[in-house]
């Protein structure tokens, strides 16, 4: 069983950052694919970015959207992922949620077993 709490989430203007976190419970946390989805009021859930082990070390993945201006990472220690969100754009708001599965495609969300309550991210033209 894995719990996971998101937070960093807030109101900013176009082109700035933002940090959001998502503390994970469990001792298997580095076993687990971790990923980001975010939902926009009367849109579907949409993979935002995943992050991994592999044989080869840690492997990323980014929606088209978000590609140059988001950055996923992970800390095992802390069992915490993080996403950098810079650059941002009005389309880039919604509701945040951090995801997390040991099996399955990394960018489909009913592969996702657990889930977080989800953090709102606004950002103003």
């Amino acid at each position: 069983q894995v719990q996971l709490v998101e937070s960093g989430g807030g109101l900013v203007q176009a082109g700035g950052s933002l940090r959001l976190s998502c503390a994970a419970s469990g001792r298997t946390f580095s076993s687990y694919t971790m990923a980001w989805f975010r939902q926009a009021p009367g849109k579907e859930r949409e993979f935002v970015s995943a992050i991994r082990w592999s044989g080869l070390g840690l492997i990323r993945y980014y929606a088209d959207s978000v590609k140059g201006r988001f950055t996923i990472s992970r800390d095992n220690v802390k069992n915490t992922m993080y996403l950098q969100m810079n650059g941002l754009k009005p389309e880039d708001t919604a509701v945040y949620y951090c995801a997390a599965t040991q099996s399955g495609l990394y960018n489909r969300s009913y592969d996702y077993a657990y889930w977080g309550q989800g953090t709102q991210v606004t950002v103003s033209s």
